[in-house]
C-alpha cells in the first residue's frame, strides 16, 4: 500500500511540474513548417532537450538534442541564447495539440508548455471580386479592428496566408513600391491599396493581410479581372497602295449622339484623330444600325498601322473596335512588272520564229535557184574536184529520183542543206544546164 502511494506520489508530481510550466502558443498551416521555440535558464546549456507529447514517457519523445533530425521533426539548440527549437515540417491537422519542450535532469525534468494550432493554407470564405481595364488603376478597402490599429499591414498576392506577409508587394512600412501604393487611415480603421498602368497579367487573387502579436494574422481575399480596354472585337484588314479601304466600327446604342472619330495609334491613350475637314479619310454615320464607317481613298503606305473606332471622348470602358490595317506596296509592283515582262518574253518568241522562217526560205530559195555557173552553184567550188559529182553526173537511176521527188514534197521544214551534193542534183534546173 505504501509503495502504490509512493507510486502515485510520483505519477501525480509529474503531472503537476509538467501543467505547472508557464505556456504559449504556436500557429501553423497544413502543409508548410512551424517553429516551436523554448528558452531555459543559465546553467542548462550542457543538458540534454527535447521535446514530447502527452505525458512525456519515452514513447511520447518526438525529438533529442542528440539526434539532429527524426522523420518530420529536426531540433536546435542555441546555447548562446539559450534556446532550443524543434522544427516540425509538412503539418497535418493531426499535428494540433499540446507539446511539451523538456529539458533532461537529475531527478524532475523541466518542462515548458506549448499549444499548437494548424489551420488550413486557404483564404477566405468571402472573397471580393473587382474589375479594371487594360492602362487602368484599381483600388482596394481592407478594414481592420481596433486592437490592430498599430500593427503591421501588408499586401500580396495569391491566396495562401503561410507565405503572404514573405512576399507582401507592399506593406504600410514600405508604403510605395512601384505600382503599388498602401495608405494607412487608422481613424477608420482602413487601410488602401492601389494599384496603377494596369495590364492583364495583374489579373489575379490577393489578399490584404493585418499581423497579430498572438494568434494568426488577419485575411481579407480578393479576385481581379483586367480586361482588354477596347475590344468586343479585333480586326486585321489591309488594302493596296492607291486603292481605297472602308474600316467599319460598330458602337454602343447609348452613344448614338456621340461625336464618332477615328484615331490611329498603338495604344489608345497616344492616338491622334485621322478624320478631318479636307483629307483622305471620310466618314458615314448608320444610327439606325449603331456603326459608322470610315474610307480611305488614295491608300499610301504610312496608312498602316493600328486604328481605334471611338465613340466616347472620355475613353471609358465600353465595346470599342481595334483594327490592324496593312497596306500591301509589293503585290501590285510585283504584279505589273509580271505583266511587261510576259508581253516582252512574248515579243521575242514572235520575232525569233520570223527570223527563223525568214533565214530557213532564204537558204531554201538559194539552193533551189537556177545558178549562172557552176561556180555560182558550188559556192565558187568546182564541182569536179568532188568524185562523187562526177557519178551523179550520168543519168539518175529511178531510186535517185524518187528520193529527189521526195524531197520536193516534204516542203521547207526539212533541212534542205544538210547534203548539198544531193540537192544540186535533185534540182531540175541544174541536170538541165549540165545536159546542155
Amino acid at each position: 500500500m505504501k509503495s502504490l502511494c509512493s507510486v502515485l506520489l510520483t505519477f501525480c508530481t509529474a503531472l503537476s511540474s509538467l501543467s505547472g510550466a508557464a505556456g504559449f502558443h504556436v500557429f501553423g498551416y497544413e502543409g508548410r513548417d512551424v517553429n516551436v521555440s523554448c528558452h531555459y535558464d543559465e546553467g542548462y546549456q550542457g543538458y540534454e532537450k527535447y521535446l514530447c507529447r502527452n505525458g512525456c514517457g519515452d514513447s511520447d519523445v518526438l525529438i533529442m538534442t542528440g539526434q539532429t533530425k527524426k522523420g518530420r521533426y529536426s531540433i536546435y539548440d542555441d546555447k548562446k541564447a539559450r534556446k532550443s527549437t524543434v522544427t516540425i515540417s509538412d503539418l497535418r491537422a493531426s499535428d494540433s495539440g499540446t507539446y511539451w519542450c523538456g529539458v533532461t535532469r537529475t531527478g524532475k525534468d523541466l518542462y515548458n508548455e506549448v499549444k499548437l494550432e494548424i489551420r488550413q493554407d486557404s483564404c477566405c470564405d468571402h472573397v471580393t471580386e473587382k474589375e479594371s481595364h487594360d492602362g487602368g488603376s484599381v483600388s482596394f478597402s481592407c478594414p481592420y479592428e481596433s486592437e490592430n490599429q498599430n500593427n503591421l499591414k501588408y499586401f500580396c498576392r495569391g491566396t495562401q496566408p503561410s507565405t503572404c506577409l514573405q512576399q507582401a508587394l507592399v506593406t504600410s512600412d514600405n508604403e510605395h513600391n512601384g505600382q503599388f501604393t498602401l495608405t494607412d487611415d487608422k481613424e477608420i480603421r482602413k487601410f488602401t491599396v492601389n494599384i496603377s498602368s494596369l495590364t492583364q497579367k495583374d489579373s489575379g487573387s490577393y489578399l490584404c493581410g493585418v499581423h497579430r502579436n498572438n494568434g494568426f494574422n488577419v485575411f481579407a481575399a480578393i479576385k481581379l479581372e483586367v480586361k482588354e480596354w477596347c475590344c468586343v472585337k479585333s480586326h486585321n484588314m489591309s488594302g493596296i497602295v492607291g486603292h481605297a479601304v472602308t474600316l467599319q466600327c460598330p458602337y454602343l446604342p447609348k452613344h448614338k449622339n456621340n461625336r464618332k472619330f477615328l484615331c490611329k495609334g498603338d495604344h489608345h491613350k497616344n492616338c491622334r484623330d485621322v478624320i478631318t475637314s479636307k483629307s483622305r479619310f471620310s466618314m458615314q454615320d448608320d444610327v439606325s444600325s449603331s456603326l459608322f464607317s470610315v474610307t480611305i481613298s488614295g491608300l499610301e503606305a504610312g496608312d498602316a498601322g493600328t486604328y481605334w473606332c471611338v465613340s466616347d471622348s472620355q475613353w471609358g470602358i465600353g465595346n470599342y473596335t481595334k483594327i490592324q490595317l496593312s497596306v500591301d506596296v509589293v503585290l501590285y509592283v510585283v504584279v505589273t512588272v509580271s505583266a511587261v515582262s510576259l508581253i516582252v518574253i512574248f515579243a521575242l518568241v514572235i520575232a525569233c520564229k520570223y527570223k527563223r522562217h525568214k533565214v530557213q526560205g532564204a537558204e531554201v530559195n538559194t539552193y533551189r535557184s537556177k545558178p549562172n555557173t557552176s561556180e555560182e552553184a558550188m559556192g565558187g567550188v568546182d564541182i569536179y574536184e568532188n568524185q562523187e559529182v562526177v557519178q551523179y553526173a550520168k543519168p539518175m537511176k529511178s531510186g535517185q529520183q524518187n528520193a529527189c521527188s521526195q524531197y520536193d514534197n516534204e516542203g521547207e521544214d526539212q533541212p534542205d542543206y544538210e547534203n548539198i551534193t544531193e540537192d544540186i542534183y535533185c534540182n531540175q534546173s541544174f541536170h538541165q544546164g549540165y545536159n546542155r
